[in-house]
């Protein structure tokens, strides 16, 4: 006897009698209210960012865990955006929940928001999502931001302390020389009679009439390097000539350098451990590797990986990274094991990147301090050379 096969009517055969029904009642339908909600949100939309690292870290590792408890990606969502306080980014949420509720996967409505979700979260989820694991995923992708925003608030608390005493030195400074040295100088030309300034105070009596008479053309040079020094940056030579300064600085160029190869192992570990193929997840490594230098040799692997090379054996011929870095990379491939390797490899640096801040930062205030000292000593020393002059002479 043959199987009579019983095939559900398509989805548009389905909507369509509710459609007409909405039309005849006098209500618009579903898919109407999808498009007045996705053109209201449009005209919410905000400038910049509509989410910073940190919050966007926070959101994963909430999504993270109501997924993996349970709850439908579609529900999470709407728990998410019922609770968030951000206009902006809420609706963000609720715009990809319009995406699923429209057919679409939970990786196509983030594609949608660049300004949001980079290349690395789209494809990790769309990795999770074609492998059936996307709660696994979705905790990586949380442990991930998170470990990059612990390395980078330790490396902005360390830098507060120096700014500070920075900003106090330049205030203190820009006071004595617009305040306190021109009374002086009136009082030297009294005292001396038309015989001439040392050649210290001279020269702090000239920066002084030169802050005070010019200050806004002194302001004005400075925006205009700080505007030249951005547009240096953002030229393809600018970016080569500053990214090769930070790796090779005699002091700062190895945490530089060890920064970057923590965030070269850590992404490229995580993404192929979420499943993404091996070619693509070296083109985003190198698209979000902030170093123009370890994006050329993440390139190059690339090349070679893609007519049949190891990683390791390219990587170790562009002279960027370490031996001990390639040689676990190494031994990675060839136990069949290189996504834990590479996270244990961004682990170790990242713990040496910990303690390569912790050590500049107790130099560092120490330097700043005898800085902000030698700077006011000048300035003294330069007030009291005419003082030793005029005493002489009265004696």
């Amino acid at each position: 006897m043959a199987k009579l096969s019983v095939r559900p009517p398509p989805p548009s055969s389905v909507a369509a009698p509710g459609a007409a029904a909405a039309r005849k009642a006098g209500r618009a339908p579903a898919s109407v209210h999808l498009a007045h909600a996705a053109t209201a949100r449009k005209r919410r939309r905000s400038f910049g960012r509509p989410i910073n690292r940190k919050g966007l870290a926070v959101f994963t590792r909430q999504l993270a865990t109501l997924v993996r408890a349970g709850m439908p990606i579609l529900r999470s969502l709407e728990v998410l955006a019922r609770q968030d306080k951000r206009p902006a980014f809420k609706s963000v949420i609720e715009s990809i929940g319009d995406t699923i509720r429209s057919g679409g996967n939970f990786s196509d409505g983030l594609a949608t928001h660049e300004r949001v979700f980079d290349r690395l979260y789209v494809n990790m989820v769309k990795a999770g999502e074609a492998g059936g694991v996307l709660d696994t995923v979705l905790e990586r992708l949380a442990v991930f931001m998170e470990k990059a925003q612990k390395i980078a608030g330790k490396v902005k608390a360390a830098m507060i302390y120096p700014v500070i005493i920075v900003c106090v030195a330049t205030a203190i400074v820009s006071v004595l020389m617009v305040f306190v040295v021109p009374k002086f100088q009136d009082i030297f030309s009294g005292l001396l009679k038309g015989r001439s300034l040392p050649v210290l105070t001279q020269g702090l009596m000239n920066v002084s009439h030169f802050l005070k008479d010019h200050f806004l053309v002194a302001l004005g040079g400075a925006a205009v390097a700080f505007v030249l020094w951005k547009f240096f940056a953002r030229l393809k030579f600018g970016r080569r000539a500053i990214d090769w300064t930070l790796i090779h600085l005699p002091l700062l160029g190895d945490l530089f350098l060890k920064a970057a190869i923590a965030r070269f192992t850590r992404t490229f570990g995580t993404l192929l451990a979420s499943g993404v193929p091996i070619l693509q997840a070296l083109i985003i490594t190198r698209d979000t590797s902030g170093n123009v230098h370890v994006a050329n040799a993440i390139n190059v692997v690339h090349d070679r990986v893609k007519e049949g090379d190891s990683v390791a054996k390219p990587l170790e011929s562009t002279h960027i990274f370490p031996g001990m870095v390639t040689s676990m990379i190494e031994v990675g491939e060839e136990t069949g094991a290189l996504p834990d390797m590479l996270t244990r490899i961004a682990d170790t640096y990242d713990e040496e990147v910990d303690n390569a801040v912790a050590g500049l930062t107790s130099i560092i205030e120490p330097v700043m301090i005898v800085f902000m000292a030698v700077v006011v000593g000048l300035i003294v020393v330069a007030l009291f050379l005419p003082m030793v002059s005029i005493i002489q002479n009265l004696s």
